[in-house]
């Protein structure tokens, strides 16, 4: 089994050279691909492979909370180069993003839906959280309305990123998530002006 120690350099170079070439493989739609071939193109052996990840669903898991924890990563880098609200525009697009991410990892992804593997609704809470963060930050500085919560704003994205089952679908995504952004952004000028007329 994986062990929480810290790994030896050649050991995190293998590592990483199996997510790596995992991840290209899902996202290319080579989903079936046996863990023999994911070894072999990441240039380690099988056993290597299995020190790593106990099943081919504990490295298919490993690949998406990699890709979780660089998208839950964002926030305080849009913050420390962005204003806020501009910050929390860039991250929903990187949702969208994502989704489409995820939609090349469908096929992948289902077969850990049927275990018992908790990484779904980690990755719901931390994007979640991650929202938090940046509209905190926007109804700081009074440039995004403060009435509305991450999770409310995920479930919205999750309704835009349901479109990936549709053809060119991330163009017609982006564009009803920037009206989606405009209507947190616009608030406030309503918040302002009911509050200017009390």
């Amino acid at each position: 089994m994986p062990t929480s120690r810290p790994l030896r350099a050649d050991a995190r170079r293998n590592r990483e050279a199996l997510l790596t070439t995992a991840r290209g493989m899902f996202l290319g739609g080579e989903a079936d691909t046996g863990v023999e071939e994911i070894a072999r193109q990441a240039g380690v052996s099988v056993g290597t492979l299995y020190r790593h990840f106990a099943t081919r669903e504990a490295l298919i898991e490993a690949v998406y909370r990699q890709e979780v924890d660089e998208l839950c990563a964002a926030p305080a880098e849009l913050l420390g180069q962005h204003t806020p609200d501009e910050a929390l525009r860039r991250f929903l697009l990187l949702l969208v993003d994502h989704a489409a991410i995820g939609k090349g990892m469908a096929e992948a992804l289902e077969s850990i839906m049927a275990t018992d593997s908790p990484v779904f609704d980690d990755a719901r809470t931390r994007m979640a959280q991650s929202l938090d963060e940046l509209l905190a930050a926007g109804a700081a500085a009074a440039s995004i309305r403060d009435d509305v919560t991450g999770r409310t704003l995920l479930r919205a994205m999750g309704g835009i990123c349901e479109m990936r089952a549709t053809d060119g679908w991330q163009e017609e995504a982006r564009q009803i998530t920037a009206i989606l952004f405009d209507g947190l952004s616009h608030g406030t000028r309503k918040l302002r002006a009911s509050s200017n007329a009390t």
